[in-house]
């Protein structure tokens, strides 16, 4: 395995398995939902980093970089969507039925939604884009290794979040624990948008 490939699963595994929007929406499912009913959203967002990454690598970065402006409507829609689940999340209290209706939990589309609106997505495509878009000469080739690169770490990493949050909701009891944690969830998700910002 070459050095620029090590380098790059290196990147990816900090990249996806450090906090941010992603890790902190997949441990909200996993304490809601459980593992398999969030298994739908991780492989949205898994997925959706690997075409993102890829695209960018082959170009699109290069594109937002060149036009400034898109970049930061890019950066206020998905700080404000991010904004809005943080609010949801901390508001949230034990999971059941809310007004007779049964809770359900983001799909594989939401997943994919949530990554293209998600800075830290967009940090990351940038960054692979201008330091690994060398490791394959040929477009098809570099695709296939990004895409596989990061949609495996990222469905690991989240798959590890998602495994955290189903282990934390069965010591849970109180509506109390349940405030504290959803409310520490949507800070740490306010945190990661804020980091962008700064």
């Amino acid at each position: 395995m070459s050095e620029s490939i090590i380098a790059l699963i290196g990147f990816a595994v900090a990249a996806t398995v450090s906090p941010g929007g992603a890790t902190s929406l997949a441990t909200a499912s996993g304490i809601r939902f459980g593992y398999v009913r969030s298994l739908p959203l991780v492989l949205g967002m898994a997925s959706s980093l690997a075409v993102l990454i890829s695209v960018s690598a082959l170009g699109l970065a290069a594109v937002i970089l060149a036009v400034p402006s898109l970049a930061l409507v890019m950066k206020i829609a998905g700080s404000a969507y991010l904004m809005w689940l943080a609010f949801l999340i901390g508001r949230a209290g034990a999971p059941g039925p809310k007004g007779g209706q049964v809770e359900q939990p983001f799909g594989a589309a939401s997943g994919m939604m949530l990554t293209l609106v998600n800075p830290k997505a967009w940090a990351m495509a940038l960054g692979v884009a201008g330091s690994f878009a060398g490791v394959a000469s040929d477009p098809v080739a570099l695709v296939i290794i990004l895409a596989t690169v990061f949609g495996g770490c990222g469905f690991i990493a989240l798959s590890g979040w998602t495994l955290f949050g189903a282990l934390l909701a069965r010591v849970l009891k109180t509506q109390r624990q349940w405030q504290v944690v959803n409310g520490v969830l949507a800070l740490m998700l306010i945190i990661s948008i804020a980091t962008f910002w700064i």
